[in-house]
């Protein structure tokens, strides 16, 4: 891919941009435009700079990929609110570099648009007199490193639940087990009391829920070990309609989907995949209560080239599974990925965390939009083949 660096050669600009002007020198002199903007260009972090009038003055390709703007636009002399206008974390924060001299470092925002984490730091520019004349924001894309620590953090919490767990649930299994046989035993013996029958169904129906959350929990603490094939997302999608049909009562429930031609056979587990799925259209039926739709998309998204210092993002499928049941708050939507959450009188908090393990063993991510009354939309994203480090784990 073609390298560039937006930076201007006029005489005000080029102050702005803190580069010293004079008399003609050399390509490879420091005090030419020309050396400062291949500094720029080969800087491995985003630069994107600004006037104190709020121009942009210089920008470079990892800027553009971070912020997902077009690298043949022309940007320069514009108005960063212009350049900037569906990127408002962005626009706030060199909105704000000239009101106070305690510039945020190192700090972090996400990016609604594209859902990358940022790291970035907001520097001034003065010209030789001293004189504040713009603003330069650094910024590299922490979305991997954000993905990587927090898998590590999930992995160390789960070894720590599996040991406990994986005890309690086989000391506990047993007796419900029996519990289960010897009521059945007793509905055959007391055949002829109604009462005592209608007592043993629910002893039965109580202990066989309780062992369904057993059985789930371990499901959660357990490692996963992908097994991993040539798999039909299509055929996935099938089959987790008709799993979830199985778990949850599906009604009047219309399911409409529409996967893009170009979407490719995925290198991924299938059964693992068919959980995923199932478990987010079982939770679309619960939601919607018999009635309502469930929208199933899937386009193909390109890989990206060598980013220069970006880690650059292998060819990718994004499924949305979307509903128009009734939605969730804020608060609740930050959570539902932690173990344990739920809003449900039966749940027991572990389908979503489970959808999260899965789309993290296949590198993938997720994510939630919803508001009350608006319903609910997660968003797949897995790579179409997975990484060597994934294979290895």
């Amino acid at each position: 891919m073609k390298r560039r660096a937006v930076i201007p050669s006029s005489p005000e600009a080029g102050r702005a941009a803190a580069v010293p002007s004079g008399a003609a020198v050399s390509v490879t002199d420091p005090r030419s435009d020309r050396f400062f903007r291949h500094l720029v260009l080969n800087l491995r972090s985003g630069v994107l700079a600004i006037t104190r009038e709020g121009d942009v003055v210089a920008i470079n390709d990892i800027a553009c990929r971070v912020l997902g703007l077009p690298s043949e636009g022309d940007y320069t002399g514009r108005p960063f609110t212009d350049v900037l206008h569906d990127l408002p974390e962005v626009c706030q924060i060199l909105q704000s570099a000239f009101d106070t001299d305690d510039l945020p470092n190192r700090a972090e925002m996400r990016l609604r648009r594209t859902g990358r984490a940022v790291g970035y730091s907001l520097s001034h520019v003065h010209d030789d007199d001293g004189r504040l004349v713009g603003a330069t924001l650094f910024f590299k894309d922490l979305t991997r490193v954000e993905q990587l620590e927090e898998r590590d953090r999930l992995r160390d919490r789960l070894a720590a639940l599996g040991e406990m767990a994986a005890a309690i649930a086989h000391e506990v299994k047993n007796p419900l087990a029996s519990i289960e046989v010897m009521a059945g035993v007793l509905k055959r013996q007391l055949s002829e009391h109604p009462e005592a029958l209608e007592t043993l169904d629910d002893i039965i129906k109580e202990a066989k829920l309780a062992n369904a959350i057993v059985v789930e929990v371990l499901e959660f603490v357990r490692p996963i070990q992908l097994q991993v094939e040539r798999t039909s997302l299509d055929d996935v999608l099938k089959d987790a309609i008709t799993m979830a049909e199985a778990k949850m009562r599906r009604g009047a429930v219309a399911i409409y989907t529409n996967i893009a031609p170009d979407v490719p056979p995925l290198l991924a587990d299938a059964h693992q995949l068919r959980q995923l799925f199932t478990n987010l259209l079982a939770n679309a039926f619960e939601a919607l209560g018999g009635e309502g739709r469930v929208d199933i998309t899937a386009h193909m998204l390109p890989g990206e080239e060598d980013a220069h210092g970006l880690d650059p993002l292998p060819p990718q499928v994004v499924v949305e599974v979307r509903d128009d049941g009734p939605g969730m708050g804020a608060d609740d939507l930050e959570r539902i990925f932690n173990p344990f959450y739920t809003t449900k009188p039966q749940g027991t908090g572990l389908g979503l965390a489970i959808v999260r393990k899965v789309v993290d063993a296949h590198d993938g991510r997720i994510t939630a939009v919803s508001a009350p009354g608006r319903g609910a939309a997660f968003t797949v994203t897995l790579p179409v083949a997975p990484s060597v480090r994934t294979l290895g784990r």
